[in-house]
């Protein structure tokens, strides 16, 4: 089994599998079709707010599907861009080249039936002071329902990266609780990546990749790339029902997966056994890994029940590394189960030997046309190299990009499926996509001198 770099073979295949994206999961049915169906709603602006943005976008009522007329930076100074209203779709796949990044904030979600593709997000401390408040999650769910989050790229956020969040214990039973906070999200070829440690989040260290709250249930992860997260890749809380399939988690520091129910915050409340179906995920140490990191680990004092199939954990050596642990002497149990705890119908599930090659060529926001940050990271996990970081500005910081235009033309984009009826999508590259010094690009022209 070769888990470790990919060297020529990523290159060659990087494109390749960006054309047909949608292919994996053709026949699982999502919880919703967001705003599909609704009035277009162009964005024209890439002002955080007023006239033409994505904010009076998301905040318009009825279903609805954002389109984009504009490409570049959206620089929120530091808010968050809210969305409550339902039945939306935001499709990002439809912005001029270089797409849509937003910059300085992060998106919560509070609605329900809600579709979002191909959108950056690059939260950043943006030079706040070491535990100084700034606390902003890349993208959360907050007590929504029915979402589809895919092909989207989160990095450098404070608190989580991609997480799905809200009240543990509104009402008086289990249903309720259940039904009182976030249920039925997936989350699909994502990036979440590059959470940053020791910024301003109050409570310190913070480089996290998932958060699944308490009684969360029906969360799917599903051909999604972690990278460089100290934790939560991902933490299931208690009580909370969770699919993962075919993710990849690279680079974890002190936990990759790992499951707790905190007496602490469940005073006064039955416990309630958490469950996880694991099926063909793959996790491999890098430059921050600690040795001998599990694969799962159980913490805290409710039990988890645990069904597992063809996962790999490897340090960065390619040596087999442990696939449970615990922290915390509790009265904890890992209930292992014979069959999987949650539907994989529909679901194509790829053999964790074949898994890195693919969803490096096919995670992310807009893979045939991707920001250089993205390049950075896939290329860093492929070559196993890379390591958590602090701050944005170790790698370069925000991105600058020029501000591009194109009009969305309806008739030239297949409405139902949102994909382009010319089979290209706008900035589609036909080249193996690299971030490139000036000495490399002269080496590849054979200019260097």
């Amino acid at each position: 089994m070769k888990i470790g770099g990919l060297g020529s073979r990523f290159v060659l295949t990087f494109l390749a599998f960006a054309m047909v994206p949608d292919a994996a999961w053709a026949a699982y049915k999502d919880p919703t079709a967001g705003g599909d169906g609704g009035r277009i709603i162009r964005v024209t602006t890439l002002a955080k707010d007023g006239p033409g943005s994505l904010k009076a976008a998301i905040e318009a009522k009825g279903k609805r599907v954002v389109v984009f007329e504009v490409g570049g930076v959206i620089d929120l100074e530091r808010s968050i861009l809210d969305i409550e209203e339902p039945y939306l779709t935001i499709a990002g796949q439809t912005a001029p080249s270089p797409g849509i990044t937003i910059i300085r904030g992060g998106i919560d979600l509070k609605g329900h039936d809600v579709k979002i593709s191909h959108i950056r997000v690059m939260t950043g401390v943006d030079g706040q002071a070491k535990r100084s408040g700034w606390e902003a999650d890349a993208f959360s769910t907050v007590a929504a329902h029915n979402v589809v989050v895919e092909h989207c790229s989160f990095l450098w956020a404070i608190d989580e990266n991609m997480s799905t969040s809200g009240p543990r214990f509104k009402g008086q039973t289990l249903a309720d609780w259940r039904a009182g906070t976030s249920h039925d999200i997936v989350f699909r070829e994502n990036l979440a990546a590059e959470g940053l440690a020791d910024a301003s989040h109050p409570k310190g260290e913070h480089s996290k990749g998932t958060l699944i709250h308490d009684n969360a249930t029906g969360i799917t992860l599903y051909r999604n790339v972690y990278a460089h997260n100290m934790e939560r890749s991902p933490l299931v809380k208690g009580g909370a029902q969770v699919l993962m399939v075919n993710n990849m988690i690279y680079d974890p520091g002190r936990k990759a997966v790992h499951y707790n129910l905190m007496n602490l915050e469940w005073k006064g409340h039955e416990y309630v056994t958490g469950e996880i179906t694991a099926v063909g995920n793959v996790m491999r140490g890098g430059n921050s890994t600690s040795k001998g990191l599990p694969f799962l680990m159980l913490g805290g004092d409710g039990d988890l029940a645990y069904f597992g199939k063809d996962n790999v954990n490897v340090d960065r050596w390619g040596k087999p590394a442990p696939m449970f642990g615990r922290y915390g002497e509790t009265k904890a149990k890992l209930i292992e189960k014979s069959a999987p705890l949650a539907s994989l119908d529909g679901l194509k599930v790829m053999p964790s030997a074949e898994l890195e090659t693919s969803l490096l060529a096919s995670v992310g926001a807009r893979p045939w046309d991707r920001a250089p940050d993205d390049i950075r990271v896939l290329f860093f996990v492929a070559e196993g190299r890379g390591e958590i970081i602090d701050d944005e500005k170790v790698v370069g910081g925000y991105p600058h990009s020029v501000e591009t235009r194109a009009p969305f033309v309806e008739k030239d984009w297949n409405i139902a499926t949102m994909t382009p009826r010319s089979g290209r999508y706008p900035g589609q590259q036909e080249e193996a996509q690299e971030k490139l010094s000036g000495r490399d690009r002269q080496m590849r022209d054979g200019k260097a001198k």
